[in-house]
């Protein structure tokens, strides 16, 4: 092979220009037999580590570089030492950073560290003092002026082929992915972006055939490599530093943990001791002192938090209040978190309210410096959908048509599965695709390991000794936060031991309800002390899986899982947090099986104490580990190495620990029929499982989550509802709140928050609820009402606020303004001189006051009126004409600009304006809030339901009719697509009525028929055999049909009561007021 080396390469992670993997380039570069092979990625250290992996494995020696691009400006800068990386890193970083920035400006002096390649002779003329330099000599026309600039400036060449892809074939993905970052189709896509075809990883004799002439250049490709770095081995560990490097920050530790003790324990007692110096001594052997201390420095700063992950086996965790969960009570490895043999590094999970977390950053950054912290990255990549309309458009496919294939994909298809879905999935019956859409999915599907994008990581976050960008290169996310070019994998690789600070809705819902209690009824109940786990009424709520709202239980599989098994006791919650695994339904249903008494015999008798408390199950990670270490003798680092290998789910990898785990049977004499069996469960861990300290942690939060909601019903329900909810819709938790016995009020804008709120047994809507006002005009409403008190009447609302007439619209809809328009008319009539129209009885122009419990319409809360009221279309008119100011003669204005209330009188006065109906009252809901709240919504379909030729079940008595078929009414509120062991499409289903929620299975020949049909926001009646499994109840579904809205304008209506109100300017308000149309 000839002295070639490419020194400039490019992969796909030269975001949306390159197109090959490092693995591929690598394997590419191996095959073509080369002994190095450079990385040079555009601005960015993104996918190094991935590279450093994939050339140790082909025995690559590889060089680490990058390509520098600045406005005028682009070279290829080479780490020629270890200090050379460092200044790349802060190069690369400033080059995002900076504005202004030029490689001119900003290269260091660093010739012994740093070599640079360019064609561009005025950057070489300004940087050949500062960093060795040569002339880059591509194959063609523009390689020969390059050798006329090394000749001039004296310059040694060098030959490179600029590479952004390993074979020739991928120039066509080349070019889409260029086409899609620019938003261009492939015709109008111009030439000078995108690189020529013959730019591939060529072999060394290929490359010579383009450089006969300058053999020089091409030797110099092996004379550069041989100057530069190779050795990357192992990253060194990188921790945070605690405040300062002067104190004895262990003893700092040690005294901590004495505080801890007196304040968990009251007094220490020989098992604390025992464990507090193990882990002590880890601690501090393994580095991780000022780790721990930071990390305490960290959540100390807001009260309600969570820690969470392997962490939580730590008594150190507990006792310095990170983490909540007595480790030595409930029987957590701390071996699982750190071990004498564990050789990466371990970090620390935190949540925080979901709400808060940003103010968290804000805070780290300006106590630690933005320089020390960061933000570890996301790689974003596409989906199904995102793959295939993004190729679609580059196609020029019309919008509509693009819709309709992306629509039948799932969420999480992934692209390389897109032809395998559009052949057989049900959703895709009927459906050919005709050209050009063959040739888009295969495109589309060759996107599948393309980054896009960087976004920030949901919770990672490295917090360095000294600078961040020393280590790896950072850049600002489109959110405009400071970010690694890391993946958390990435960084874990390369020695950063960050620190994960996650949202949590959960614990904002808990910290706003326990806000509530103490508004309410004085009582403070603190979070870290609420430890409810014995409480008599929690623990029955959870075996009874009443946890809709309720964090980690209130899914369709863990509301189920608690029925069946009838438990709400701490070990057994702990137990099904990490059990419902999605690839351990098998064993689920032997548990409960087991759990209810049937007889089983231990897998191996050496396995029979440690899963004795599971049932002779694996059910944490820590089992897996335990169980290599005592079958197959592994040691702690090749047993936790098998648990690792598990969550990252690589096939390969997976593969070589079971020869090794089979082989280490064997030695040990275990029995074949008893390794696969054990193999097969654990297995069953691949992707998704949690260690037992974590699912305790999280089995915590639960408990608190269901003693509020078991104690303080309408508090809790609340903030379930201000902080958005969970695993279902605002709606579906309303229903919830009303089954529990709760009247849910409508806005109010006397008696609304910017939150829910509750007390007792209401829950008063949060004016947040409202869609089509601007955030900035209810908080308006809000200060107004703090500031000078509640609002005396419609007029002096107006007058004080002055929305915009689609805003008030929008409140007077949503019926905040009833309460405050009862009373109204009078004055209003008099302060414009104006008088009432008459209006027939039968038209309903006027109407008593009545506060219905729970109606969104009254707004409740203040003094009752005796006499009559405005209808809420004279509501709706009086806002209109005084935020107008269309008044006869011109009197009025704008409320901002006179704060008077004019006094002359204007054509007509009120108008005799008639009631909404009840359906189109329901409309103005759905328009407002979003949902219809007065109502369940299937109390709209009860003509329908009346019209039906069988009769139908109310979900709530279902468990009566189990063995039978039945035909039951229900509203979807959450669905899950699955797969059978046959690879065929199937579904679970939550719907409920207004008596319950229930279960619903469709096997996949009903979903094959219904899959098209089954949507949200509809209403089904459903039929199929109601079946009950550990007394958990469930609906077969075999037949659906959708349920249609009644005709508005049936005969027990008048057309007349169905007119659009009129406006002031005799306009029809229906165009500013989609609701006020007929429903």
């Amino acid at each position: 092979m000839g002295p070639f080396v490419h020194l400039h390469v490019h992969s796909h992670y030269s975001l949306m220009r390159g197109v090959s993997s490092v693995e591929a380039l690598c394997r590419a570069g191996a095959e073509a037999g080369f002994s190095f092979l450079a990385l040079t990625d555009t601005n960015g250290f993104y996918g190094l580590v991935h590279f450093l992996d994939a050339a140790r494995r082909r025995r690559l020696r590889p060089l680490v570089g990058v390509c520098l691009e600045a406005p005028g400006e682009s070279a290829v800068f080479l780490a020629k030492t270890p200090r050379g990386y460092e200044l790349l890193c802060e190069l690369v970083s400033r080059r995002h950073l900076e504005a202004g920035f030029s490689l001119a400006s900003h290269v260091p002096e660093a010739p012994r560290d740093l070599a640079l390649l360019s064609a561009d002779p005025r950057l070489l003329r300004v940087l050949s003092p500062r960093v060795q330099c040569w002339v880059e000599v591509l194959p063609g026309p523009c390689g020969r002026k390059a050798l006329e600039i090394s000749r001039s400036l004296g310059i040694p060449p060098v030959a490179s082929n600029a590479v952004h892809f390993a074979r020739p074939e991928d120039h066509s993905l080349h070019r889409l992915v260029r086409a899609i970052h620019l938003n261009r189709t492939l015709s109008t896509l111009p030439v000078e972006e995108v690189v020529q075809p013959d730019r591939w990883l060529k072999s060394a004799g290929e490359m010579a055939r383009h450089f006969p002439h300058c053999p020089e250049a091409l030797a110099n490709t092996q004379r550069l490599a041989r100057q530069c770095h190779t050795a990357w081995g192992d990253f060194p560990a990188v921790f945070p530093h605690y405040r300062d490097r002067e104190a004895d920050h262990f003893a700092i530790l040690v005294q901590k943990c004495r505080r801890g003790i007196a304040r968990r324990y009251g007094e220490s007692n020989p098992a604390v001791e025992e464990r507090l110096e193990e882990e002590l001594g880890l601690l501090r052997s393994k580095g991780y002192v000022d780790y721990f201390l930071v990390v305490e420095d960290i959540v100390r700063r807001r009260p309600i938090h969570c820690g969470r992950g392997s962490a939580a086996a730590s008594l150190v965790s507990y006792l310095l209040g990170i983490t909540h969960v007595d480790p030595i009570r409930h029987g957590l490895l701390f071996g699982r978190f750190l071990n004498p043999h564990r050789r990466d590094h371990p970090d620390i999970d935190v949540d925080f309210p979901w709400d808060e977390r940003d103010g968290l950053w804000e805070e780290l950054v300006r106590f630690y410096g933005p320089q020390r912290l960061a933000a570890v990255s996301n790689h974003v990549g596409f989906g199904a959908r995102a793959a295939l309309r993004e190729v679609a458009k580059v196609y020029g496919v019309p919008a509509a048509e693009i819709k309709n294939m992306t629509r039948r994909m799932s969420s999480w298809s992934r692209p390389g599965e897109m032809r395998d879905r559009v052949d057989t999935h049900p959703k895709f019956r009927g459906l050919v695709p005709e050209p050009p859409w063959p040739e888009i999915m295969q495109l589309a599907a060759r996107l599948e390991s393309v980054p896009r994008h960087l976004s920030v990581h949901c919770g990672g976050i490295v917090l360095a000794p000294d600078r961040v960008s020393r280590y790896v290169p950072v850049q600002r996310s489109a959110k405009g936060v400071r970010v690694i070019q890391w993946e958390k994998d990435q960084a874990e690789r390369a020695g950063l031991v960050k620190i994960d600070l996650l949202g949590n809705r959960s614990l904002a819902v808990i910290r706003d309800a326990l806000e509530s209690i103490r508004e309410n009824t004085g009582k403070e109940l603190d979070y870290a002390g609420l430890n409810p786990i014995e409480d008599p009424a929690t623990r029955d709520l959870l075996a009874r899986g009443a946890t809709m709202g309720v964090f980690y239980v209130e899914s369709p599989a863990m509301r189920q899982l608690q029925q069946k098994t009838g438990r709400g006791d701490f070990e057994h919650l702990t137990l099904h947090s990490s059990i419902i695994r999605p690839a351990a339904n098998r064993y689920i249903r032997e548990y409960i099986r087991r759990l209810h008494g049937a007889p089983y015999e231990p897998l191996h008798p050496r396995l029979e104490e440690l899963l004795a408390e599971n049932y002779g199950i694996l059910a944490y990670q820590e089992d897996v580990v335990q169980v290599a270490r005592i079958l197959a003798g592994f040691d702690w680092d090749l047993a936790d190495g098998l648990r690792k290998v598990l969550s990252k789910k690589s096939p390969e990898q997976i593969s070589a620990y079971r020869k090794r785990f089979y082989e280490g049977c064997a030695r040990e004499n275990i029995g074949r029929d008893v390794v696969d069996a054990v193999w097969d469960m654990i297995i069953s861990f691949a992707g998704y499982s949690f260690c037992k300290p974590h699912s305790a942690s999280y089995a915590l939060v639960s408990f608190k989550s269901a003693y509020l909601k078991a104690h303080y019903p309408a508090e809790f329900m609340a903030g379930v509802l201000s902080n958005g909810g969970g695993y279902y819709s605002t709606r579906a938790y309303i229903s919830e709140a009303r089954r529990m016995g709760l009247t849910v009020l409508g806005p109010d804008v006397n008696h609304s928050r910017w939150t829910y709120r509750g007390k007792g047994r209401v829950v008063r809507m949060g004016l947040q609820q409202l869609k089509g006002v601007r955030r900035e005009a209810l908080e308006k409403i809000l200060d107004e009402r703090e500031r000078n008190g509640p609002f005396g009447s419609l007029e002096d609302f107006l007058r004080r606020t002055d929305p915009a007439p689609a805003e008030g619209a929008v409140l007077v809809g949503s019926g905040a303004l009833d309460a405050l328009a009862r009373g109204t008319l009078p004055p209003f009539e008099k302060a414009f001189g104006a008088h009432l129209d008459p209006v027939s009885p039968v038209g309903s122009g006027v109407r008593e006051t009545r506060e219905t419990p729970g109606s969104g319409f009254q707004g409740g809360g203040g003094p009752r009126f005796s006499g009559t009221v405005p209808t809420r279309p004279q509501i709706l008119w009086m806002v209109e004409a005084t935020l107008r100011g269309r008044f006869s003669g011109g009197a009025g204005g704008t409320i901002g600009k006179n704060l008077s209330i004019p006094r002359r009188s204007f054509t007509g006065g009120v108008p005799p304006l008639p009631d909404y109906t009840p359906e189109q009252r329901w409309e103005q809901e759905k328009e407002t809030l979003g949902f219809v709240l007065s109502v369940h919504p299937l109390a709209l379909f009860e003509s329908a339901l009346k019209r039906l030729p069988f009769p139908v079940v109310p979900a709530a008595d279902l468990d009566r009719h189990v063995g039978r078929d039945v035909w039951v009414l229900g509203w979807p509120i959450t669905r899950k697509e699955v797969l059978t062991r046959d690879g065929e499409s199937m579904e679970f289903v939550s719907l409920e009525d207004q008596t319950a929620i229930y279960e619903t299975v469709f096997f996949p020949d009903a979903f094959r028929r219904f899959c098209r049909d089954l949507d949200y926001d509809r209403a089904y009646v459903l039929y199929g055999r109601v079946e009950s499994e550990f007394g958990a109840v469930s609906l077969t579904v075999r037949k659906l049909r959708r349920l249609s809205l009644p005709d508005p304008h049936g005969s027990t209506s008048r057309p007349s009561e169905h007119r659009p109100p009129r406006s002031p300017s005799g306009s029809s308000a229906e165009t500013r007021c989609p609701w006020a149309r007929p429903c």
